[in-house]
């Protein structure tokens, strides 16, 4: 099978290009790459804008993955504009010529972050989005866009991630797990902005898995999907770093704690996914940091600006 990877040689794309090598499918990736590309060598890498592909350029692949667009609250709120475009505007082209190419399904990669702020429930996918900020509403414009070209011979899966942390070799240290981690080895402290604050955390490699699942589902599925490793509060997850990381080093690591007002509090249930697609995670907060600390001789400097995407993105100057 043939899968073409939209935006595939980002932070999620550089792991899953590989694992989907591993399972012999044949990848496409098509990226502007802004970051790099730290894909393997035998990879069919395309450097194009998205908008300027055509049906042409997606007809022989049977499903389209889409890892494309803004990826924070910081980019989004730098360029709201270009946010709206990239998260809504364009995964709803992409769907439209990949249809008319015949590809069979299309995989969106969208966020918990359209849930915004919830109190006290877990929320399953059809719960309200109430997301007020422009990260969280293009994610939701993305997924509703996409599902519009939804019918019986065009299958659209969106899996609503929860912040997804760990070890890639397009390595960010601009997401919670990743970012206590480097505060704990440059500052000999993790650094919580808002401890009460509820966050489902995804293990990068059970992102790996969640997309294998979308991928190998059987094509009569659609739908919008929860994927996470669990739910924390942010002080849980400064704990967990915390101790993992002085177990692995056997230094002390100090914990400091602000009061930082943050409006997106959610956590959520994967009910669906475990149930339809199959999907269960494996991994815990501990085994993010193990992940992480394991490569710890590729970062060098911890501080430079290709490990957060909001500093690449200002540069390009767009």
């Amino acid at each position: 099978m043939k899968i073409l990877l939209a935006g595939g040689a980002g932070y999620i794309g550089s792991l899953l290009v590989p694992k989907l090598l591993e399972h012999n499918y044949e990848v496409t990736v098509i990226d502007l790459l802004w970051f790099g590309n730290h894909l393997p060598k035998e990879v069919n890498v395309i450097q194009k804008d998205l908008f300027s592909c055509q049906k042409e350029d997606f007809v022989g692949a049977e499903q389209v993955i889409y890892l494309a667009g803004l990826s924070n609250d910081p980019m989004a709120e730098f360029n709201p504009a270009l946010n709206f475009i990239s998260n809504g505007a364009q995964p709803s082209y992409l769907a439209y010529i990949a249809k008319q190419a015949g590809v069979k399904r299309f995989i969106y990669g969208s966020s918990c972050s359209v849930y915004g702020y919830t109190v006290n429930q877990l929320y399953d996918e059809e719960c309200p989005v109430t997301c007020g900020y422009p990260y969280g509403i293009s994610k939701l414009q993305g997924e509703r866009g996409v599902r519009q070209m939804e019918d019986e011979n065009f299958s659209v899966i969106a899996l609503r991630q929860g912040t997804v942390c760990g070890y890639s070799p397009r390595m960010r240290f601009d997401l919670i797990v990743n970012t206590m981690y480097k505060s704990c080895m440059t500052e000999g402290k993790v650094v919580i902005n808002n401890a009460s604050i509820w966050r489902p955390i995804l293990d990068i490699r059970d992102a790996m898995s969640a997309y294998l699942r979308a991928v190998q589902a059987d094509y009569s599925i659609s739908g919008v999907f929860n994927v996470a490793s669990d739910n924390y509060t942010v002080g849980q997850v400064g704990d967990l770093v915390r101790d993992e990381v002085e177990s692995l080093t056997g230094q002390k690591v100090g914990i400091e704690i602000k009061q930082i007002k943050d409006f997106r509090n959610y956590k959520v249930t994967w009910q669906k996914a475990k149930t339809i697609l199959g999907y269960e995670p494996k991994h815990n907060i501990p085994d993010l940091v193990a992940g992480i600390h394991k490569h710890r001789e590729e970062y060098g400097n911890f501080d430079h600006d290709h490990y957060y995407n909001i500093r690449t993105f200002k540069k390009l100057k767009l």
